[in-house]
């Protein structure tokens, strides 16, 4: 039984117009699904990933509609990395950011920018294993996003390997705060580095938490290993196109493992993801509240309303 690296990462937005047009534009991702959180369904909870959606490829945010700018301290991610295929897709991110006035750092294999919420994130030149692009027009295919590369996170006592990682969930232990997690088709970086003196907050620009892939068939072996080994695990929940469990690790990072499937395919045609409004199914007799509560946003691929 192993991790199959990563599936998603979850952050927080207060305006989700203004992420979409940021991720499923500017950076060319697919925005595959848009739906509400199970806990607020007052507020979007937006996916943006390849073509299929696939675990990997996926960044999730829960809009809090004018939510107040965050910060990362400890406990807390605070960096997310997204690979590229080669320099010249970093000159070409280079030149792409700045035109739609992104201010980025280049140092070496790497492009550093904030999007607009202040979330940091790096363009990095990786070799994951499996690509999962999305298709922009105006983005080549030989320099489109490949997948989430990794993250990085602040802890105390960064530098002392950690065994929850290593020996409960099979992370590899690479240097002093230097995780990869590998799976059969594709590994992640994860990273935790010394906390700043100032305390997290959380808010707009910052991560909710992070999952970890697990084959279907392995998922409540995973919860009962993390339960054996003390660890305060919730129960499997269904989130309909996957089912979570989610509990801390040591650094106080809030840690989900989520299965492969079913997917998002579920209820919609793969072929128009992100189109319309899917609502939970604990939610659907809200339906119509929702439509009228909820602000409207377009998806740049359709140019289109997402309607309920």
């Amino acid at each position: 039984m192993r991790l199959e690296g990563l599936h998603h990462i979850t952050m927080i937005t207060g305006d989700a117009q203004r992420t979409i047009d940021f991720y499923a534009d500017v950076l060319g991702l697919r925005l595959v699904k848009a739906t509400v959180n199970f806990d607020q369904p007052e507020a979007y909870h937006l996916y943006f990933g390849d073509e299929a959606g696939s675990p990997g490829s996926i960044l999730t945010w829960f809009e809090f509609r004018g939510a107040a700018p965050g910060r990362a301290g400890l406990g807390m991610v605070h960096r997310i990395a997204l690979a590229v295929p080669g320099e010249a897709a970093l000159d070409f991110w280079e030149r792409r950011l700045a035109a739609h006035e992104v201010p980025a750092v280049r140092e070496g294999e790497s492009l550093r920018f904030a999007d607009r919420d202040g979330l940091a994130l790096e363009l990095v030149v990786h070799d994951i294993g499996a690509e999962l692009r999305a298709t922009h027009p105006d983005v080549p295919v030989e320099h489109a996003i490949t997948g989430v590369a990794g993250a990085r996170a602040y802890g105390a006592f960064h530098a002392v390997p950690d065994g929850v990682l290593t020996g409960l969930l099979g992370f590899d232990h690479e240097s002093d705060g230097h995780y990869v997690l590998r799976g059969e088709q594709r590994h992640v970086h994860w990273t935790i580095d010394a906390a700043p003196d100032a305390h997290g907050q959380p808010g707009a620009g910052t991560v909710h938490h992070i999952a970890w892939a697990s084959r279907d068939e392995d998922h409540a072996g995973w919860r009962q290993r993390i339960a054996d080994g003390g660890g305060f695990v919730t129960e499997i929940i269904d989130r309909d196109y996957f089912d979570a469990i989610y509990f801390r690790e040591p650094h106080g990072v809030l840690f989900e493992i989520a299965t492969l499937g079913p997917g998002f395919a579920t209820d919609e045609d793969a072929g128009h993801l992100g189109e319309e409004l899917r609502l939970p199914k604990q939610h659907e007799h809200l339906r119509a509240q929702l439509d009228r509560q909820l602000t409207r946003i377009v998806n740049p691929r359709s140019g289109r309303e997402v309607r309920a």
